[in-house]
């Protein structure tokens, strides 16, 4: 038993051992990346202020990638695409260094540059946070107060002027209601005119209908006259002209004609009468004697 005790001990202090070794390979490995990573920040500097952006961009991304410990980085690399007015990135890059940094010294600059994108983009009530957060790791410093109290008085007028868009709006809302209620009522009265039209012209469809019934009427009329004037078909006139009605105080065809016929005898009976006498002889008168 006391073997196996000693056995494990020594064990236990090689595992100790081989750790602690392990733990100084990895610092000396993150201190080289570190070294690596602000040589290539440097670089990256230089050719920043030489205005060979593509480059310095390029080794500011290698920096990034070689150490998280290493905040300047991504912080200058935020500044790059700030003065490019590249400000989704820059707030993306300063985000990015305020979380990796330690330092409060560091985190102010940060959050102080975050508000600074956040007025660029007109997000006051952001910046209001952003640089209340900087003042949190630095409140001593007066750029980052004048700038919260800058963000505050552009956030008040951002809401007033919010406020009396929607006043506007609203009394724009109630102007079109009120127009849409009275272009209801027009159409209403439109459709009432429209009703009234359509009745009177149903009326005049009517009166026409009247009028159109009359006419016939009077046609059928005339035409009824017409039909009795005409001579029935298939009968002589002279037929038809014997079966008219006499009229009254006048003589029908058939009553002259009789009466004609009736004279002519009674001439002819005088005539032969006259002829009679004729053939006996004339009478001799007897005078008297006085």
């Amino acid at each position: 038993m006391p073997k196996m005790k000693i056995t494990f001990l020594i064990l236990l202090i090689g595992c100790s051992a081989l750790g602690q070794v392990k733990d100084k390979e990895q610092e000396k490995e993150q201190e080289k990346a570190l070294r690596t990573s602000k040589n290539l920040t440097w670089e990256a500097n230089q050719e920043l202020a030489q205005n060979e952006f593509v480059n310095a961009e390029a080794n500011y991304r290698k920096a990034i990638a070689k150490s998280d410990k290493n905040t300047v980085a991504p912080y200058n690399l935020g500044n790059a695409y700030y003065q490019k007015e590249t400000y989704k990135e820059a707030f993306s890059r300063f985000k990015e260094a305020g979380e990796m940094a330690t330092d409060k010294k560091e985190k102010h600059s940060a959050y102080h540059n975050m508000g600074n994108v956040f007025m660029k983009n007109k997000e006051y009530e952001k910046a209001v946070e952003a640089y209340k957060q900087a003042l949190r790791n630095n409140p001593n410093d007066e750029e980052t107060r004048y700038n919260l109290a800058l963000a505050k008085e552009m956030l008040k007028k951002q809401q007033d002027e919010d406020k009396k868009n929607d006043k506007n709006q609203d009394k724009k809302d109630e102007e079109n209601k009120q127009d849409d209620k009275k272009d209801g009522e027009n159409n209403k009265d439109n459709k009432g005119d429209q009703k009234d039209d359509k009745n009177k012209d149903k009326g005049d469809e009517g009166d026409k209908g009247d009028q159109k019934q009359e006419e016939n009427k009077k046609g059928e009329g005339d035409k009824k006259e017409e039909n009795k004037n005409k001579p029935e078909q298939g009968k002589d006139p002279s037929e038809q002209k014997e079966q008219q009605q006499p009229r009254p105080n006048q003589l029908s065809p058939q009553q002259v004609k009789n009466l004609l016929e009736a004279m002519q005898n009674e001439e002819k009976k005088v005539k032969e009468k006259i002829d009679a006498q004729k053939a006996k002889g004339v009478k001799v008168k007897n005078e008297k004697d006085w």
